[in-house]
This record gives structure tokens, sequence and C-alpha cells, in this order.
């Protein structure tokens, strides 16, 4: 695979102890510890009441991200192609589905229904953002975020175009918790553009490889890194954190990995 080359002109991150990109840099770059704690949500203020009121984490944690992402870059939400990476989707729902299948009134509430399929939050986005571009829902298990990374850099390039990247987790209650244990809701939102913008902070040059991935010398954003398919972009947040070119190697699926040379 030749390298995919790209820029970034804007970055949104919510996640445990983690209010944003801006309010978490000192803690990406080294300066400043993590102090894990719940992640802290914003409502969805720019939904109408009526769907304000149906929505659940992964809408309101791909919400925070993706106008973080638009707001840093100055850019038009409405005119966005996007792509909305998430590994499980709206646990908490998948949960309350399941319990009234196993209790004796099956009936599933039609908003529960809805809000069920994959791409529930590209619609909710579409709708909060006026945005009729295209968009993507995919997801990659543990490799959730690299395969969201290539589809929005492969989009891009190919459009000619800019493209939102919205990866995000949320963890599942229990008992499905015990089998699939995502400790907090964790979101990162990128901005990328085939060509330099006014905007552009930081290039990306992505290849696919075999070398074994990058860990966070720091064992709180390494056990995050470990236990929430998202944060496998960490060693990638902390290198643009720290405001410094370089190289990176994050996971992607099985045996392969992503190498992504960072420049000015």
């Amino acid at each position: 695979m030749s390298a995919l080359k790209l820029y970034l002109d804007g970055i949104g991150l919510c996640g445990p102890g983690m209010a944003g990109w801006e309010a978490s840099r000192a803690i990406l770059a080294g300066s400043s510890a993590l102090v894990l704690a719940p992640t802290v949500l914003p409502a969805a203020e720019a939904l109408p009441s009526a769907e304000r009121r149906r929505v659940g984490v992964p809408i309101k944690l791909s919400m925070a991200i993706g106008f973080e992402a638009v707001r840093h870059a100055g850019a038009d939400a409405a005119t966005l192609p996007a792509v909305f990476s998430s590994t499980d989707g709206d646990c908490d729902n998948c949960h309350a589905i399941l319990e009234t299948l196993a209790s004796e009134d099956r009936q599933i509430s039609p908003t529960r229904f809805h809000n069920s399929v994959h791409n529930a939050p590209s619609g909710y986005w579409g709708i909060a953002t006026g945005c009729h571009a295209p968009s993507t829902s995919l997801c990659a298990l543990d490799a959730t975020f690299g395969a969201g990374l290539l589809e929005a850099a492969t989009q891009a390039l190919a459009s000619q175009q800019p493209c939102l990247l919205l990866a995000y987790d949320t963890p599942f209650p229990e008992p499905l918790a015990s089998l699939r244990p995502i400790p907090y809701p964790l979101g990162i939102a990128l901005l990328l553009r085939p060509e330099r913008s006014a905007a552009s902070f930081a290039s990306l040059s992505i290849a696919l490889g075999d070398e074994a991935p990058d860990v966070c010398a720091d064992a709180t954003l390494e056990g995050l890194r470990q236990s929430i398919p998202t944060a496998r972009a960490l060693p990638l947040l902390q290198l643009l954190a720290r405001g410094e070119t370089g190289r990176v190697v994050i996971d992607y699926l099985h045996d392969l990995s992503l190498a992504i040379e960072v420049g000015a």
C-alpha cells in the first residue's frame, strides 16, 4: 500500500479526565498527569428538543468530538462528508433491548429500535448540522480507529474534499461488560484534508505495515490505550499534543499496523 498523505485541520477529544483537545494537550504532552474521572458529555444542544430527549451516550459523544474538531478547524459542519467508526455502537441501548426481549413483555419501543442501528449517530449528526454530504458508518472490533482513519483518508484523497472522522467507544452494562470490558466512553475526531489549508497544523502520511504498535509511557494512558479501541490512537495524539514531527505506529487488524509520519 502506498502512503496516504493528508493534512490535519482539527481535532476533537472527549474521554475520562479529558474534556476536550485543548484542555487535554498538557496531559497528552506529558506535562500534566491524567486523573481518571467519569467522561463528561455535553448535551446535544444542536439538536431540536424532541430529538435531544431520545439520544444516548454515543450520539452525545460523537457530537461533542465532531463539533470540537469542526470549530478547531474553522470549518462548516454542514458541508463535510464524515466517517463514523464505533466498535459496539449504542451499548446501553443494546442492553435495554436484550433485557426487553428476555422479559415477558417483548415489545421494543420505536425509539430504542431506531437508535439500535449502527448509523444512528450519523443520522442525528445530519439533523444537528443540516449536512447532506455522504456519511459512512463502520466498525472493526479493536481495529475500529485504524479502519476509520483509513476510510476517511481514502475518501478525502479520492474525492479531493475534506472528510471528518469521528471514532468513539462506550461501555456495556453488565453482564455484557464482563465479555467486552470497555471502562469509559472515549471519542476522537480528526478533520482531514487532501491539500493544505490555512487551518492545517500537521501533515499525516499513513502506510500499512507489520511493526509493533507504539505504547504510551504513562501507565494511565497506556491502560486506556489497551482497554478502549478508539484509544489506540493515543500515541498519535501525544505526538500532536507536543507539536512535534515524528513517526508513530498504531494498531490495526491482526498482525497489521499503521505507521504514521507526522510532519509540519
